[in-house]
């Protein structure tokens, strides 16, 4: 299975690509689209649109996952990338890529085996898992990796339930 890890912003959007295929999972790409930050906030979304879009075609995944929002101090930023973020959902909800959200405490528990791991922690353990010789950069990217890592631990889980849920509706 082809999955595309987002790690979602305004001014960087971090993405990755792994090959996950009984439990063993292979980095294909990873790199991040950038809107330049003199742009106004309608444009910078259309290029994000525009780019993940064409990411979309050329990666051709499988599944995307990406990471919800978590925000503490600084609103104003926050609902920037909530913009960001609405904009990478509905392009792939168009395109007709199957798409999950994980919270980061989930992709911290899926990767580092801790809900409350520090951010070195988790980039050291997508390091390993994926087999790097080095931290993916930016790092958004190395988020990204790690949020599609954390689909591919969960995702059997996930359709376990899904198939739950539709043998309780028959």
């Amino acid at each position: 299975m082809r999955i595309l890890g987002i790690d979602p912003g305004i001014a960087i959007v971090g993405f990755g690509l792994i090959e996950s295929e009984r439990g063993r999972d292979q980095m294909l790409r990873y790199g991040a689209i950038n809107t330049p930050a003199g742009l106004p906030l309608a444009k910078r979304l259309l290029q994000i649109e525009q780019d993940m879009e064409q990411l979309l075609q050329l990666t051709k995944p499988d599944v995307m996952a990406v990471e919800e929002l978590f925000f503490s101090n600084n609103i104003t930023t926050g609902i920037a990338v909530a913009h960001g973020r609405g904009v990478i959902l509905a392009t792939a909800e168009r395109m007709g890529v199957p798409l999950f959200e994980y919270t980061p405490m989930q992709v911290k528990q899926a990767v580092a085996g801790y809900g409350k791991a520090d951010k070195r922690q988790v980039m050291d353990m997508t390091k390993r898992l994926l087999r790097l010789s080095d931290l993916p950069r930016p790092d958004d990217a190395a988020d990204a990796l790690a949020i599609a890592l954390c689909h591919a631990r969960c995702a059997t889980s996930l359709l376990q339930r899904q198939n739950l849920a539709a043998k309780q509706t028959i």
